[in-house]
This record gives C-alpha cells, structure tokens and sequence, in this order.
C-alpha cells in the first residue's frame, strides 16, 4: 500500500490496486469527488487525519468495502451513512463519538468494527464491548448492528405512534371543521328560511290590505242607487212631531180654558164682575162683527135653519 506523506497529490499516484492510502496527509475534509472518480478503491485508509465531520456525499461511496477513519476528530457519522451497503470493515477507534445514526442498521454486510476510545452512550458503550481482537470486533459489529436495529424499529414505532397521533388529531379536527360547517349551513338555511317567511308575509299582508282598498270603492257604489230609489221615504224625525202635538194640546187646553171662562162669565153669577162684564161685552162686540161678514151671516142663518 503506498501512503501520502503530505496533503494534496494526485489520488491515482496513490492507488495500490483497490487499496487507497491517505493516512498521515493532514487532511481536514475528504476529496470526495476524487475519491468518487475512484470507483476501483475498495479500500479506503483515512487515518490519522485531523477530521471532525465528514460530508454527506461521502456516503455516496457505496463501492468501499474496508473503511480506516481512526484517531481522527469525528463527532459524528452522516445520517445516512447506512447507504454504504457494501461496507465489511469499519473502524472507528479513537475519535469522539457519542451515537451513531439510526441509518447505521443498514450496513447489513459489516462483519468487523471497533469503536474503543469513544466518549459513547453508555447503552451503546456496553452492546460494543473491549474489541481487544479479532473476535471481539466481529462480535462488536454484530451486536451494534443488532442494537442499532432494535433503536431503529424503537424509532420506527415512536414516529408511528406520532403519525397515529397526528392522523387521529387530524380526524378530529376535520370532524370538528366538517361540524362546524354543518352547523354554519343549517343556519344558513334557518335564516335564509326565516327570511323567506317574512317576505310571505309582508307579501301577504300587502295582497290583503289591497283587496281591501278594492272593496271599498264597490260598498260605497252599490249602496249609493239604494239610497236614492230603493229606499222608504225617511219619516219626520220623531221629536219634531212630538213638538207639534205638545204645542196643538196646548192651543187647545188654552182655547178650553177661554170658553170656560166665557160660559162662566155669561151664564152663572160671576157675570155681574167687572172681570166678566169686560168679555162680555168683548164677546158681544166679536159677535156683531162677526154677523156683518157676508158669508159668515150665511153659515149662521142656515145653521139657524136647521
């Protein structure tokens, strides 16, 4: 294998068969895209390096099979470092790992893995074990990858059970909506109902209050003719015809007393009074006045004759 002794240089200068060595060449970040123009490097040592992350690209190198990133400075992998399918052999020791990515289930193919020297989780510090040999680090690659998918399926679960949560606050929601908007047109159709009953009714009222205002014309019409031929004659008004009997009576209560008194004075003693003496002699004279008229002596004579 030939290694780089410093950083740049050309990749293909440092291509041993599958095998590429840039171990000790002070790299700060991966020359992916030179490394992706490297199809036949299986085997790729970037060791002892000063790296603290590497780019998301990287895992697009799905034909490394063997992967050297110890005593570097990496934090963390990539989140979708699982797409390296075709990884065997990974090691990872002395760098500053706490977890590795869900996506770390995916690497089906990996029988080797050191993960010693890392600040990791305590969980995931026991599942990895020492990996003081071959053995051990077989055994470490099966028993993380055993883990990792058990904390995957555990995700898995969780964001189930969250889009669950999420589906079951949707439903609700679009219930109450569908709800709400059924009460709104059931309003709708109230008021709109109730607006319609009014206008019936002023509709109504109007039609009624014309067929009145019809009508009328025609009582005053057809009572009219009534009045002037069809009905009786009006008789005097009552009070006037009382009147004329009460002054009648009266005349005739006035001329009874006047000939009682005549009868009074000229036949019985009370004729000898001054009282009676003036009508009499009133009476005598109205005779005589009376007889000198033409047709009055005529009345007289032939009343005489009978």
């Amino acid at each position: 294998m030939t290694k780089a002794g410093s950083k740049g240089g050309n990749l293909r200068d440092k291509l041993d068969g599958n095998e590429l060595d840039l171990s000790l060449s002070d790299l700060n970040e991966v020359p992916v895209k030179e490394l992706a123009a490297l199809p036949k490097a299986t085997i790729l040592d970037l060791s002892c390096n000063k790296l603290t992350t590497l780019p998301s690209d990287f895992c697009g190198l799905t034909h490394l099979v063997k992967l050297d990133l110890s005593k570097n400075k990496l934090r963390q992998l990539p989140v979708d470092f699982g797409r390296l399918v075709n990884l065997q052999h990974l090691d990872l020791l002395n760098n500053r790992l706490v977890t590795l990515p869900v996506s770390f289930a995916q690497l089906k193919s990996l029988k080797w893995l050191d993960l010693k020297d890392n600040p990791l989780d305590p969980v995931l510090a026991k599942v990895a074990g020492d990996c003081l040999d071959e053995k051990q680090c077989k055994q470490c690659a099966n028993k993380v990858l055993q883990h990792m998918k058990a904390v995957q399926a555990d995700q898995e679960r969780e964001r189930q059970r969250r889009l669950e949560i999420d589906r079951e606050a949707e439903k609700k929601w679009e219930a109450k909506q569908r709800a709400k908007e059924a009460q709104e047109r059931e309003l709708r159709k109230r008021e709109k109902a109730e607006e319609k009953e009014r206008r019936r009714k002023e509709y109504d009222a109007l039609k009624a209050a014309k067929r009145e205002q019809e009508k009328k014309p025609k009582k005053e019409t057809n009572q009219a003719p009534k009045s002037k031929s069809g009905s009786r004659p009006r008789k005097p008004p009552p009070r006037k015809h009382t009147r004329s009997w009460a002054v009648l009576k009266l005349l005739l209560l006035l001329l009874l007393c006047v000939a009682g008194g005549l009868v009074a004075c000229r036949v019985t003693e009370l004729q000898q009074q001054p009282l009676c003496t003036s009508v009499n002699t009133i009476y005598d004279n109205a005779v005589r006045g009376l007889r000198s008229h033409d047709i009055l002596q005529w009345v007289l004579q032939t009343d005489s004759q009978q």
